[in-house]
C-alpha cells in the first residue's frame, strides 16, 4: 500500500547545500519524497511510499532521511496536529459540519492539543472518534499514517523532554 505523509527536520548550518542533500537523499532511498526546502535551515520531504504498514513506511523514511543527514534534527511528522479545517478535508465534509460535531459532542469530542483562536488536534484521535460515530468514510492508510505520525511526534517530544519523576507524570494524568 502507498502512504502518504511528511518528515520535516531542522538542518545543521554545514549541511546549506541543498543541491548536495538532494543527492544524498536519492542515494539513501528518498527517492520517493519531495522535497521542500522554503525556509532556511529546514528541510520538508512529503514521501509517498510504499510498504506493508504505515509504520513500516514511515520508520524506513526516518532511517533514510538519518543515513542521507545524520544531523538533521526531526521537529514533526505528519499528519498528526491538525486544525478543523484540515480534518474537514480528510474527511470530505464542510468545515461547518465538523465544528458542528464538536460543539454538539463536547463531552466525548478529543481534547485539542491546544486551545485558542486557533485550536488544534491530533489527527488520529479525531479520526478514530468519527469511525466509532460511524456514517463517515474514513481512509484507513490516512488513519494509520496518522497514528504512526502521532507516536513519532509523542516519541521526539520525550526525548527532547523526558518527564523526570512520577509525581511530575501523575500532574499531567490527574
Amino acid at each position: 500500500m502507498e502512504y502518504i505523509f511528511t518528515l520535516k527536520y531542522q538542518l545543521a548550518d554545514h549541511d546549506s547545500d541543498l543541491d548536495a542533500l538532494v543527492e544524498r537523499l536519492g542515494a539513501a532511498g528518498c527517492d520517493d519524497a519531495l522535497v521542500g526546502v522554503g525556509q532556511p535551515g529546514r528541510l520538508a520531504l512529503e514521501f509517498s511510499r510504499e510498504a506493508g504498514s504505515a509504520e513500516e513506511a514511515v520508520r524506513s523514511a526516518l532511517v533514510d532521511v538519518k543515513s542521507a543527514i545524520p544531523s538533521a534534527r526531526l521537529i514533526e511528522a505528519s499528519p498528526d496536529l491538525v486544525g478543523l479545517t484540515d480534518v474537514a478535508d480528510v474527511v470530505g465534509i464542510s468545515r461547518q459540519a465538523i465544528r458542528k460535531l464538536m460543539l454538539t459532542h463536547r463531552a466525548t469530542f478529543p481534547v485539542p492539543v491546544h486551545e485558542g483562536s486557533a485550536s488544534i488536534w491530533h489527527l488520529a484521535e479525531v479520526l478514530d472518534w468519527l469511525m466509532t460515530r460511524g456514517g463517515y468514510q474514513i481512509d484507513v492508510g490516512v488513519l494509520e499514517t496518522a497514528k504512526v505520525a502521532l507516536e513519532v511526534n509523542i516519541a521526539k517530544e520525550g526525548i527532547r523532554h523526558p518527564v523526570r519523576s512520577r509525581g511530575e507524570m501523575e500532574l499531567l494524568t490527574a
